[in-house]
């Protein structure tokens, strides 16, 4: 007996069905299976980002009911700012969640690289980061130069169709010196010094190219500072910023593991104590990265005083943050998924830290899996048991052309013409009560920065292997 089920363990052997069940009964062995694949969520995600890109489309896109868009979005000057992410169920760029999105992506790749093997996505994760680096790159004109945002909010917001079929104006807006934006340039040089890391093996040259794109803005972030929704003015009814303070930071942590240069690590302690980022409340979302920058900070230097705070923000979330009956924290009725998902993942990277491990990985699980199905239904479309199939989202609700695609489009009752494979909706409220509609923006509406740390957290549930 003994036997055959070290054999089974080390997949040598079979173990028939009966032993397998009796095993698991008893000791609860790695030979039980995860309730969900991961591997097959972790690839679908990466086929939401596929659906989200701008400009012209690359030779080898899966999804393949996307189209070429977006192919004349300039600058002011003229400048070339085809390429990138739509943020949501909109065609906007907004380059703040954007950057978050790309830095968060890169997070899992980097310290989950071997989950991505696993899944045969690692290739298609670089690349996912690469989209939008590659535009952030353009949008970066200048040292001191970086446009930030490509539609109008409103303006964008008012059409119902598909993304090629645009014909509203869509301007762009930038910071530099005279409207700064330390929090969108810092984001974005996190996400350009996290993305060399994924790069480093891959393609020394374009990480080498995103490191030294990386330092100019922290840079202009650090020496112009402002909050980027007071220049990018447009972009206060939708993100607008809290604080730049955190990105600095988070900034500086990540081009120190970058380039291993001790200025930046310096500079990234200096800055967490002049600005008393030790006394804010814990938090991990597109606009507040402080227990994002307490985990990257434990991990670079090992001290107690970052491991404290990091442990008592995963603590309160454990014994004391309100949640659902059915076990969902519950941080915000705005994407409440995606704040369970973010809060997985620093679960997870407190885990890897020592802390707590096997407490925070069981954690991180029961969000994930809450997601998955174990909330009574999938909230990832394509997957699982009775997935959404009405998401707020204008291009999988539009029939292929030349089919009408319009506000009636949106009012119909019938699901999406295209399922949005791997995107993870906003979520149930408080009471875990959810109707999958297309009007019902805040449960029903999908967004870059949704599925990032969703992502992330089930890459390292799947390098965990809990």
């Amino acid at each position: 007996y003994q036997r055959r089920v070290h054999g089974a363990l080390l997949g040598e052997q079979p173990l028939p069905a009966t032993m397998k069940v009796f095993v698991c009964l008893l000791s609860a062995l790695a030979l039980c299976q995860a309730a969900y694949d991961y591997k097959t969520v972790l690839s679908n995600s990466l086929l939401f980002y596929e659906a989200q890109r701008s400009g012209k489309l690359p030779s080898d896109q899966k999804v393949t009911w996307r189209k070429d868009s977006a192919l004349n979005d300039k600058g002011q000057k003229g400048e070339d700012l085809t390429g990138g992410y739509y943020d949501a169920g909109d065609f906007v760029k907004f380059g703040f969640p954007m950057a978050y999105t790309v830095t968060v992506l890169a997070w899992g790749v980097i310290d989950y690289e071997s989950a991505y093997s696993a899944a045969g996505a690692l290739d298609s994760g670089r690349k996912a980061l690469k989209y939008g680096t590659d535009y952030f790159l353009k949008a970066h004109t200048a040292a001191n130069e970086f446009y930030g945002q490509v539609g109008q909010g409103d303006v964008d917001h008012a059409y119902w169709g598909r993304p090629e079929d645009m014909t509203m104006s869509r301007p762009a807006y930038k910071i530099d010196t005279s409207k700064p934006g330390s929090d969108l340039a810092a984001e974005t040089a996190a996400a350009l010094a996290a993305t060399a890391i994924a790069y480093k093996s891959a393609d020394a040259t374009y990480s080498n190219n995103l490191i030294t794109h990386a330092k100019q803005l922290f840079d202009f972030a650090n020496n112009y500072r402002g909050k980027y929704s007071d220049s990018i003015t447009d972009a206060k009814n939708f993100y607008a910023s809290g604080d730049y303070k955190d990105e600095l930071v988070w900034a500086a942590a990540w081009l120190y593991r970058a380039t291993n240069d001790n200025t930046y690590l310096t500079k990234a302690e200096s800055l967490y104590n002049e600005f008393g980022l030790g006394n804010f409340n814990g938090a991990f979302n597109w606009d507040n990265k402080v227990s994002g920058v307490q985990v990257l900070l434990a991990k670079l230097t090992s001290k107690q005083v970052y491991k404290d705070k990091v442990q008592s923000y995963v603590d309160y979330l454990i014994s004391s943050q309100k949640k659902t009956p059915k076990g969902l924290v519950y941080i915000d009725q705005w994407g409440t998924l995606r704040h369970a998902a973010n809060s997985a993942l620093i679960a997870l990277q407190a885990a890897d830290l020592g802390i707590n491990a096997a407490t925070y990985r069981a954690y991180a699980k029961k969000q994930i899996d809450y997601a998955l199905g174990d909330g009574g239904r999938s909230y990832v479309i394509g997957f699982g048991t009775n997935p959404p199939v009405r998401p707020h989202h204008r291009s999988s609700s539009c029939p292929d052309a030349p089919a009408v695609c319009d506000w009636n489009t949106y009012n119909s009752a019938g699901p999406n013409a295209h399922v949005l494979t791997g995107a993870l909706v906003g979520g149930p409220d408080s009471n875990d009560s959810y109707t999958d509609a297309r009007s019902d923006y805040i449960s029903n509406e999908v967004a870059t920065d949704y599925n990032a740390g969703f992502q992330s957290a089930v890459a390292g549930l799947l390098k965990a292997g809990v």
